[in-house]
């Protein structure tokens, strides 16, 4: 934007340039060769005054004296024609040059000529002037000069360089004085545009130095500063009271669970012992949603802190501690990761949630006979992991509806869950800047992906042991 400003600017200003100075160069070329031919005019005159009696005393001489003497001294060739057009006297560097014979017309019809109107840089032409010899009122002869331009056209570009020189240094000095009033008006903009990335990073506490710039754009970051807070404040109330929320149900919910508990020895009808298994159920999927809003309202408070985390360890614990459920529910859950570290710049315990909440998917929905495969790798200048399962799947519109809160498939309403095991690994992810990804596999299921940047520089040799000192390849 400074650059687009300062080109309008400098456009401007050398349109005012070419406005002023181009009727300036003008008149100064008009000026100096006005002088010149004022000049001639004056000296032809006084040869035509000499030349009269001169031509009709038939006596020459003297008038060739002169025209020598001039000649020599200026440079300037000069000759006298009678009315025949024939050269009478001529000094020594005369020659006839370009409208010379229209002079010499205008001179012997009895009037006064002296061209060209202006000089130019450009042009060789001469300047000549033509004046009529009288004497008692008739036209005897006339007298011509041809007078070189070469230092008229030196003056005339001498005025033109200048009148550059002014312009470039008005140029420059305008450029110059764009760039310091286009960084004025700018500074603000950009330390808006900064400031909103670093937001949008996850950095709520950046804010915007208000004093800078034009009153205008100063009231527009105070502003800012306002919508942001505002913002931050709104925020932090909501996953507060989230936070809050959750906590205090769990303890009415943790008695009235062991009210219905204790009911349960009351109760000989099967159908009443049938509800009341119900009602426990209810109880505990009631407060496997409280924690996992819990988890939630703590993710989303994340904020910038990263560190780094061996993404094959991380997936070799995950995989080794969700085997009791894969075996009990008969699924076979494995690990493909490479033996050495895998190294993930991420937010804290972003690995590990992310893997639980897909590990617990993909056993949950693979069912008895199925597979999982988690798969650890170097992939895009990142570590890429791979949670694969044989369970349905799920079709297009539902995967793009898979990280909403809440949100289940109509298919599996009846399965426990609270329907947000996506969305914190979602949340996790993004403050992570990394990718979630999900795609049906390939014959059945689903391949839920996750994607972590890798760090800049490593962490120190030995921070964390081989993979394979740790858990087989794969695990059934």
């Amino acid at each position: 934007m400074r650059r687009r400003l300062v080109i309008s600017y400098l456009l401007l200003m050398v349109l005012v340039l070419i406005a002023l100075e181009t009727p300036l160069a003008i008149t100064l070329a008009t000026r100096e060769t006005d002088r010149v031919r004022a000049d001639r005019l004056a000296d032809a005159t006084r040869f035509a005054s000499l030349a009269g009696p001169a031509l009709r005393g038939g006596s020459t001489g003297p008038l060739e004296s002169e025209l020598r003497s001039y000649d020599d001294l200026y440079g300037i060739g000069a000759a006298v024609v009678d009315r025949d057009r024939r050269s009478l006297v001529a000094s020594a560097h005369w020659q006839s040059a370009t409208g010379t014979g229209e002079a010499l017309d205008a001179a012997l019809a009895g009037q006064q000529v002296s061209g060209p109107d202006s000089v130019w840089p450009w042009v060789d032409a001469p300047v000549v002037v033509a004046v009529p010899i009288n004497d008692g009122g008739e036209v005897l002869g006339a007298i011509v000069t041809v007078t070189p331009v070469a230092a008229v056209r030196r003056a005339v570009t001498a005025w033109w360089l200048a009148l550059a020189g002014i312009g470039l240094l008005a140029v420059l000095a305008c450029v110059l004085t764009a760039f310091g009033l286009a960084g004025w008006v700018l500074r603000p903009v950009t330390e808006l545009d900064a400031v909103t990335h670093e937001i949008t990073e996850g950095d709520r506490d950046a804010r915007v130095q208000h004093h800078l710039g034009p009153p205008e754009l100063r009231r527009l970051m105070a502003s800012f500063n306002t919508m942001a807070d505002a913002v931050s404040d709104v925020m932090d109330r909501q996953r507060a009271f989230v936070a809050h929320a959750s906590h205090q149900l769990r303890n009415p919910l943790t008695a009235l669970r062991l009210r219905v508990e204790e009911l349960g020895p009351s109760l000989t009808d099967p159908q009443g012992r049938a509800e009341h298994r119900l009602a426990l159920e209810e109880t505990d999927r009631l407060a496997l949603v409280l924690d996992a809003l819990l988890t939630l309202a703590r993710a989303e408070r994340q904020e910038n802190e990263r560190v780094v985390v061996d993404a094959a360890e991380v997936a070799a614990s995950r995989v080794a501690a969700w085997q009791p459920l894969a075996r009990h529910r008969e699924v076979t859950l494995g690990l493909v990761a490479p033996d050495t570290p895998t190294y993930a710049w991420t937010v804290p315990t972003a690995v590990d949630q992310a893997l639980d909440a897909l590990i617990d998917n993909a056993v949950k929905f693979s069912g008895a006979g199925g597979d999982v495969t988690v798969t650890v790798a170097a992939r895009d200048g990142g570590i890429a992991l791979e949670v694969r399962d044989t369970g349905p799947g799920m079709t297009d519109s539902q995967l793009g509806q898979a990280t909403e809160r809440f949100w289940r498939a109509p298919d599996v309403q009846n399965v426990d869950g609270a329907g947000l095991g996506l969305t914190i690994a979602a949340v996790l992810v993004d403050a992570s800047d990394g990718r979630l990804t999900m795609r049906a596999g390939e014959p059945r299921g689903l391949v839920a992906g996750l994607w972590f940047p890798a760090p800049d520089q490593g962490p120190l040799d030995g921070a964390c042991p081989p993979v394979s000192d740790r858990l087989p390849a794969t695990a059934g």
